[in-house]
């Protein structure tokens, strides 16, 4: 594994691929951003912007961007997969051809993949053909804009080879992005996935007008639901209360820039799904199928997770809000 990462390719141009990608330039390496559509590659090249994901942010002249994906891929150290979660497979297709032999392979996606159950790295793994131990996931409160917008944040990279974490880490840590190292790939990719359903809750409480205790009562008792998930599969406790869990689920579901807790709000308000996905114009809540995967890893293992199960009830079975709150607050008595 190269202890050096100068040279990286971002697969998607995203608002946090572009965000990533900015990271990167920002941090000193030569990044390349391939775009599925070409008017994108265009208007990153000829206007350092990417006006249809992050209006109003100057791109680095260290980032360039390209539509032809054999060319983004020459000569790379490192390759960033920022493609969504439920078409990281669709993708990996493709992509898995052109990989490099060597060097890490970065997931920003976070997401388990409806109908499987499998997590990003194992889709990286068994369909992009790559060594697990290339694979680093990046997950913490990581919201894309305010990242643009070149505002402190840290984060976390978990890799099972500890060398490849540290490789990424070295080459996008900068002014403004910190990033630390862990091993627990299990636990940072089960709390982002779980994270984007326990906003999907908080925003819908915030469109029912309700106020900061049920806020917290759902971060609470959501992040208790994300760590009874991870340890059943084999995740550490102390992944949770970290940046990848506790860090990133504040930002999450507190912040009026997550596409997830917005979303929610909108279910809050009344709106059905279909309505409430319309109004956010494109860009992609993955809590809407996460609850559904989520919610099977779940029920295959047997763990009791009551409020993801109330946001699969209201995004797919059209269960009023009011009757997720009613279900929450009506369940058995237990111990904390």
């Amino acid at each position: 594994m190269t202890d050096s990462v100068q040279r990286v390719a971002v697969l998607g141009a995203g608002s946090w691929g572009t965000a990533y990608a900015k990271v990167l330039a920002d941090a000193g390496r030569d990044v390349v951003l391939w775009c599925r559509r070409e008017v994108v590659a265009r208007a990153i090249t000829e206007l350092r912007a990417n006006p249809d994901y992050l209006p109003g942010v100057a791109l680095p002249t260290r980032l360039t961007a390209t539509s032809d994906l054999e060319s983004a891929m020459a000569g790379r150290d490192a390759v960033v997969l920022a493609v969504p979660s439920q078409a990281l497979r669709e993708n990996l297709t493709v992509f898995r051809d052109v990989l490099p032999d060597s060097g890490p392979v970065v997931s920003l996606a976070k997401g388990v993949e409806v109908g499987t159950g499998l997590r990003m790295s194992q889709l990286i793994e068994q369909v992009g053909r790559v060594d697990p131990d290339r694979i680093v996931v990046l997950s913490g409160p990581n919201l894309a804009r305010e990242i643009a917008a070149e505002q402190p944040t840290t984060t976390v990279l978990a890799g099972r080879d500890a060398a490849a974490a540290g490789a990424v880490q070295r080459a996008s840590s900068n002014r403004y992005f910190r990033p630390y190292t862990i091993t627990d790939v299990v636990g940072a990719e089960i709390a982002g996935t779980g994270k984007n359903v326990v906003a999907l809750a908080c925003g819908i409480a915030d469109g029912m007008q309700l106020g900061g205790n049920t806020s917290a009562s759902l971060i609470t008792r959501g992040l208790a639901e994300l760590s009874r998930l991870g340890e059943a599969l084999g995740a550490s406790a102390s992944t949770f209360a970290g940046l990848a869990g506790l860090g990133d689920l504040v930002a999450t579901c507190s912040s009026p820039l997550s596409r997830n807790r917005s979303l929610g709000h909108r279910l809050g308000t009344g709106m059905t799904l279909a309505e409430a996905a319309a109004a956010a114009g494109g860009q992609v809540a993955e809590g809407v199928a996460s609850c559904r995967s989520v919610r099977d890893l779940a029920l295959r293992h047997r763990v009791a997770m009551p409020i993801v199960e109330g946001v699969y009830r209201v995004c797919y079975q059209q269960v009023p809000p009011q009757e997720m709150i009613r279900m929450l607050m009506d369940g058995p008595h237990s111990t904390e």
